[in-house]
Parts: C-alpha cells; sequence; structure tokens
C-alpha cells in the first residue's frame, strides 16, 4: 500500500471534526514550506545581485562629491 492510500484510509476513519484538523495541518505544511522557498530564493536573489562586487575597485564617494543635497 503506498503511503498515500495509507494516509487516505486513516483519514476516512476519523471524524469530520478531525479531518478539518488534518486539513488545517496540510495548509500549515504548504505555507510553512512556500516561505521556505520563498525565503531561499530571496538568499539565491541577494547573493547573485552581490556576487563579484567585493573585487570591484569602484570609486568612494564622499559627502563632499555631491552636486546636489537633499534638505
Amino acid at each position: 500500500m503506498s503511503i498515500k492510500e495509507l494516509i487516505n484510509h486513516k483519514i476516512d476513519s476519523l471524524s469530520e471534526n478531525e479531518q478539518k484538523k488534518i486539513l488545517d495541518l496540510i495548509n500549515l505544511i504548504e505555507q510553512h514550506s512556500f516561505e521556505r522557498d520563498c525565503q531561499r530564493w530571496n538568499q539565491f536573489s541577494l547573493e547573485e545581485a552581490m556576487r563579484d562586487l567585493e573585487n570591484d575597485e569602484l570609486p568612494e564617494y564622499t559627502e563632499a562629491d555631491l552636486i546636489e543635497k537633499w534638505q
């Protein structure tokens, strides 16, 4: 028997209230998985954006270099 079949068999034996709890748990797991995937994507995106910047020799600008200042 597959895992899906075992889960379905066990769920079928639960009351409707308990089945709702299982559904809430599944939704929670899906949400957690989505958030984890978003965090991984954000980390990857940041790493890619910053890749090789530590080796760039960009000029150091100071406030004296500004032509226009915000007030």
